[in-house]
């Protein structure tokens, strides 16, 4: 048999894959972009003659929202250019919000650290003139410890025993009046709880001017975010803890206090920090109740007591620099307990978090 050999035919090459990847920005185009924005926000803003850096800032914010969905349309589609203008709103958005946070610290330590020294923290108001220099804030931060601290034992517990009620036990209807009425006092004005004991300390039971009036006003504007944050973090604890407890022969109010609250104390000690932070800051019921003194008085529950939140306004309206200078310094101390306070619930947070 003969064999007939072909030779091989060439064979064409074949077409090339075509690519599914997308043409995209480099990665330094946003930040090229916000550059470019803000010039052009600058340019406009000083040939329209705005002498508000504020509206440069703003116009700076429209271009760069604007060009960042033109071009991300025209290179890499009509998609994607809606993601980065989703992207690029949040971030405008989170700017604006950060720059008038950083705006007022920065004012603040400014004007603060000028009579802010040790002297300061450890006199009082007693005996000095509001036109002179010196005094100091030392009855002011011993009424806000001792007002804030006398409103955390009276609202922490309440708060707590509140929230392991609603999810623990509640149901019917009085669960549902308890949660209306903790929305409802979510709402409500500081002015009001300083008006309502007010009226009924002061006026019907004919009780005096004392920190422990402002601090039960205090606790009722600091109850609702305690019940509210407990809530949701006894909401998070596994429902099977529970049942592996209950189907050991444990008691559910053991089972409660030694399974759910442990596992959750985390979050409910930062969510009561974070109420005392809230409440470290009010000054209207303290106006109302405390009623101010330039002495040092260390007993709570007798005479009028200071605070900072009070020392502040007290000083302000004096109206002479000396008094504004003070003002800012007790400003800048109360913005630091404040923020000790979110630093402490957020060491005891991740201290306190489930190890993975």
């Amino acid at each position: 048999m003969t064999e007939t050999i072909v030779a091989d035919a060439p064979v064409d090459p074949a077409p090339p894959t075509p690519t599914l990847r997308q043409p995209r920005l480099p990665r330094w185009a946003p930040l090229g972009l916000a550059g470019a924005s803000i010039a052009l926000g600058v340019g406009i803003g000083a040939v329209a003659g705005l002498e508000s850096r504020i509206q440069w800032g703003l116009i700076a914010a429209l271009l760069y929202v604007a060009l960042t969905a033109v071009i991300a349309g025209a290179v890499e589609g009509k998609r994607q250019a809606k993601d980065r203008l989703a992207t690029s709103l949040i971030w405008v958005s989170f700017v604006l919000a950060v720059i008038p946070l950083a705006s007022l610290i920065w004012e603040t330590i400014a004007r603060g650290v000028k009579v802010l020294d040790v002297f300061f923290l450890t006199h009082s108001m007693n005996g000095v003139i509001t036109m002179d220099e010196g005094g100091g804030i030392y009855h002011a931060l011993i009424g806000t410890l001792e007002q804030v601290a006398i409103a955390t034992l009276i609202a922490a517990p309440i708060g707590l025993l509140t929230a392991i009620y609603l999810v623990e036990y509640g149901t019917g209807k009085l669960a549902k009046a308890v949660t209306f009425f903790v929305d409802v006092m979510t709402g409500v004005p500081s002015i009001v709880a300083g008006l309502f004991v007010l009226s009924f300390w002061i006026i019907i039971l004919d009780f005096g001017y004392s920190g422990f009036a402002g601090a039960m006003a205090l606790s009722i504007l600091m109850m609702p975010i305690v019940v509210r944050s407990t809530e949701e973090m006894l909401k998070l604890v596994p429902n099977e803890l529970r049942e592996a407890s209950l189907a050991l022969g444990v008691p559910k109010w053991k089972t409660i206090l030694k399974v759910v609250l442990p596992t959750a104390i985390g979050g409910i000690t930062t969510g009561i920090m974070l109420a005392v932070a809230r409440i470290a800051g009010e000054s209207a019921p303290i106006l109302l109740l405390v009623f101010g003194s330039a002495q040092i008085n260390a007993n709570p529950f007798e005479g009028a007591q200071s605070s900072l939140p009070y020392y502040i306004y007290e000083q302000w309206a004096n109206g002479n620099a000396p008094s504004y200078d003070r003002a800012w310094a007790a400003a800048l101390v109360l913005i630091a307990f404040v923020m000790i306070l979110n630093l402490v619930a957020r060491g005891i947070a991740r201290w306190k978090a489930p190890k993975h």
